[in-house]
Parts: C-alpha cells; sequence; structure tokens
C-alpha cells in the first residue's frame, strides 16, 4: 500500500513537473509574440505618421495650385473675363 502511494506521488509530481515546463515554454513562445506584435505595432505607427505628413503635403493648397497651372494648364480669370450674376 505505501509502494503504490508512493508511486502515485511520484508520478503526479513528474506530471506536475511538465506541466510547468509545458506553461513556461507557452510563456516564453506568448512573449516572443507579443513583443513581435509590438514591434510591429511600432513601425507601423511611423508609416501612419509619414503617410499622414505626405497627405499633409500633396493638400496644402500652393501645391494644388501649382498642380492645377501647370498639368491642368488652369488659371485664375482675368478681371474682363469675369461676369458677376446678380439675382
Amino acid at each position: 500500500m505505501l509502494r503504490i502511494l508512493l508511486f502515485v506521488l511520484v508520478i503526479a509530481n513528474v506530471a506536475s513537473a511538465i506541466g510547468v515546463v509545458y506553461a513556461r515554454h507557452e510563456h516564453r513562445q506568448l512573449f516572443v509574440d507579443f513583443k513581435r506584435q509590438e514591434r510591429q505595432r511600432d513601425e507601423l505607427n511611423i508609416d501612419f505618421g509619414r503617410l499622414q505628413l505626405e497627405q499633409a503635403t500633396w493638400a496644402e493648397a500652393n501645391r494644388i495650385d501649382q498642380v492645377a497651372r501647370n498639368q491642368l494648364g488652369m488659371a485664375f480669370p482675368s478681371a474682363d473675363e469675369t461676369v458677376v450674376v446678380r439675382p
């Protein structure tokens, strides 16, 4: 009877040790994945900031005016070309 109890306790101890090893291994894998995703988040935030800056640059009024004049051939009408319509 004592041997059976000792055997059960040894098996329980080994199973517990295996469980601890597995839990630590899983924790390490999840931590590595977490750090990788944090790094990816930071890179995406940097890219987003660059894109916002680029969008602000392309949307400036003088840039739009320059593109309208150079690429589209647009210009402000002169005073004699302006017609005022009154109701």
